[in-house]
C-alpha cells in the first residue's frame, strides 16, 4: 500500500501536469507493486487537492463499461472518478458550445447518459445504506439527460520509452481518465425511458464517426450506477442529491484537435453541440 507521502507525491504530479499539459510517466511502471486500491487512494488525494484548492464536488463518472474494454484493460469491472465544477460545461439549445482546447492535453469525445439524482444512494454498511439496485437508482433519479464526456490523459497512455500501454492502475490514479463533462440537452425521467433503447449519432465536422445504444453500457446504464454506489461504501463514502452521474459510454472514444466541431444527437432527447476552440 502507498505511503501517505506518496500519494501526496503523485497527487502534486498529476496536478502539475493537468498545469502545464505535460504528461507524465506510467505510475505502474515506476511500482511495479501497484494495486487498485493504491490508484483510487491517489485519484482521491487528487480531488482532495483541488477541494481544498477551491474546486466542488458536483457527482462522479463511471468508465470501462464495456466488455471489451474491460478485458483489454485486464480487469472484470468497470472503473470510476470525480466529476469537478470546473469541469462542467453547460450548452443551450441550438448553441455550438466553445470549449478551450488548451484546457486538455489528448481530449477524446465520448456519448453517454446522465442520470441526476434527486434522493441519495447509499450502499452496505454505511448509516441507512443496503445493497443498491438498478431499481433503487430509477427511484432516486430526478432526471436523466444526453451528456457528453471528455476523457483526457495526464498520464501518458503509451509507455515514451517502451510504448507499453498505461496499465489501469494508471487510469484510475488520472480520475478515471475524466476531464470535461458537456450538458445541456433535454431532460426525461428515467420511468419515461426505455433506457437501453435509448441512443445517439456523433457527427465530428459533419461526419458520422460513431453510433451507439445505451444498452452497450452493462445492457442498462442504471447499472452502473446501482454499482458505483455500492463500491463508495466501503470507503465511506455515497452518492447524494443534485450530483450528476455519468453511467458510462457507448461509443468508442474520438479524438479532438483544435477546430473540431462535434454534434451528439440523441433523437427525442435533443443534440449536444460544441466546437474545440
Amino acid at each position: 500500500m502507498f505511503s501517505a507521502e506518496l500519494l501526496t507525491q503523485l497527487a502534486h504530479e498529476l496536478d502539475r501536469s493537468e498545469k502545464s499539459r505535460q504528461q507524465i510517466e506510467h505510475f505502474s511502471k515506476r511500482f511495479p507493486g501497484m494495486t487498485v486500491e493504491d490508484g483510487y487512494r491517489v485519484a482521491r488525494e487528487w480531488v482532495r487537492m483541488q477541494i481544498a484548492a477551491g474546486r466542488r464536488v458536483i457527482g462522479h463518472k463511471i468508465g470501462l463499461t464495456s466488455r471489451a474494454m474491460q478485458i483489454s484493460s485486464q480487469i472484470d469491472e468497470p472503473d470510476y472518478g470525480t466529476l469537478l465544477d470546473s469541469m462542467l460545461h453547460t450548452a443551450t439549445p441550438g448553441q455550438v458550445l466553445d470549449i478551450a482546447a488548451t484546457n486538455f492535453i489528448a481530449p477524446r469525445v465520448e456519448v453517454e447518459l446522465a442520470f441526476v439524482l434527486k434522493a441519495p444512494l447509499i450502499g452496505p454498511g454505511l448509516p441507512g445504506g443496503k445493497e443498491v439496485t438498478l431499481d433503487d437508482v430509477l427511484a432516486a433519479t430526478e432526471y436523466v439527460t444526453p451528456a457528453i464526456e471528455i476523457i483526457d490523459a495526464r498520464i501518458e497512455q503509451f509507455d515514451r520509452h517502451t510504448r507499453a500501454m498505461r496499465k489501469v492502475f494508471d487510469t484510475i490514479s488520472d480520475n478515471a481518465a475524466n476531464a470535461g463533462i458537456v450538458v445541456g440537452a433535454g431532460r426525461a425521467a428515467p420511468t419515461a425511458l426505455d433506457l437501453p433503447w435509448c441512443g445517439a449519432i456523433l457527427r465530428q465536422n459533419g461526419i458520422v464517426e460513431e453510433t451507439g445504444l445505451a444498452a452497450g453500457v452493462q445492457g442498462h446504464p442504471a447499472i452502473g450506477v446501482a454499482w458505483l454506489a455500492n463500491k463508495l461504501a466501503p470507503w465511506g463514502e455515497s452518492l447524494q442529491p443534485g450530483q450528476i452521474v455519468l453511467a458510462g459510454s457507448f461509443t468508442r472514444p474520438v479524438a479532438a484537435q483544435p477546430g473540431d466541431v462535434f454534434e451528439a444527437d440523441y433523437g427525442p432527447l435533443g443534440s449536444l453541440q460544441f466546437r474545440f476552440t
